[in-house]
């Protein structure tokens, strides 16, 4: 089992990209998961949300995890989004990542059925103990519709197989709750780029990012700058980043994101239905803030 230490700092949630005829972009996957490793993003995460894996095929979302594990080589640990809302779809995928020579997964709380906390416990414990990778579990209720509470994920800590969790829910009081309350190497991250220096401030462990798909080197500056202690300079690239980690959710992700590579140059832009292309007057504030940052040349 990987050294759990290594997956704290930057994980980028990285897209997928597609063709013009919806196809995988292999090609522009491995150039993105090179652009990360010269960046030195710490960490990269195969098939999130961000990433699109709600429209991945069974086999497409094997695929990626294929390509970005053989890409990394292990030059920087790999996790695999692995989740689903039937537990048995998700330790199939759980079972896949580990055959790819992935460092971890990250499983998304079940969505749509909305379990019971003894639901959500059994669902993890059963993922945890069909793998011998790391389980991180995925935290979201804006997109899930239920919140797995402090209390279940402390008590699903516990297990010697679960070792983390991605906190996307907002709730600063529950975080520090699991904060103040976790075993010893139980990850704690930020889901949401705008609380990541807060979380890192009460105790944090990093972040699993959008925005890192947009300021690799910039995000992982900040989060280390924090764990120095040099605050200062850790404020000074959170306020940097703020206004295109808001601008980032303007429409639903990983619209806004994959729109930004787009201009930047990195990506040719396609989505999958039910995702569309963004708003024109959404488009040309993202274009005007990409501009200002200097992350694109003005037109």
């Amino acid at each position: 089992m990987i050294d759990i230490q290594r997956l704290r700092g930057t994980t980028v949630a990285l897209i997928t990209p597609f063709l013009q005829n919806g196809d995988l972009d292999e090609s522009t996957l491995r150039q993105l998961v090179d652009w990360h490793l010269e960046a030195g993003t710490d960490v990269i995460l195969a098939a999130g949300t961000t990433g699109e894996s709600a429209t991945l095929s069974h086999e497409e979302h094997h695929q990626v995890m294929d390509i970005i594990t053989r890409q990394v080589n292990g030059r920087i640990p790999v996790i695999c989004g692995a989740g689903s809302n039937s537990t048995r779809e998700a330790v199939s995928l759980s079972v896949y990542a580990e055959k790819t020579g992935a460092d971890a997964i990250l499983s998304v709380a079940p969505y749509y059925n909305k379990p019971t906390q003894e639901g959500f416990f059994q669902h993890y414990t059963a993922i945890a103990e069909a793998t011998r990778l790391p389980v991180i579990i995925y935290n979201v209720p804006g997109r899930t519709g239920s919140n797995i509470q402090p209390d279940t994920i402390l008590r699903l800590a516990q297990h010697e197989n679960i070792i983390g969790v991605k906190e996307a829910s907002g709730n600063m009081s529950q975080i520090m709750q699991i904060l103040r309350n976790r075993p010893d190497n139980f990850l704690v991250m930020s889901g949401d780029d705008s609380l990541t220096l807060p979380l890192l401030a009460v105790g944090g462990d990093g972040v699993i990012s959008v925005i890192a798909n947009e300021m690799p080197a910039e995000l992982n500056q900040m989060v280390h700058a924090a764990f120095d202690g040099n605050w200062e300079r850790a404020r000074e690239l959170h306020n940097q980043m703020l206004p295109l980690m808001e601008i980032n959710f303007m429409e639903s992700n990983p619209i806004p994101v994959k729109t930004a590579l787009s201009m930047m140059g990195k990506i040719e832009l396609n989505f999958r239905l039910p995702l569309v292309p963004m708003d024109t007057l959404h488009e040309a504030r993202l274009f005007d803030l990409l501009s200002k940052m200097d992350l694109v040349e003005v037109r």
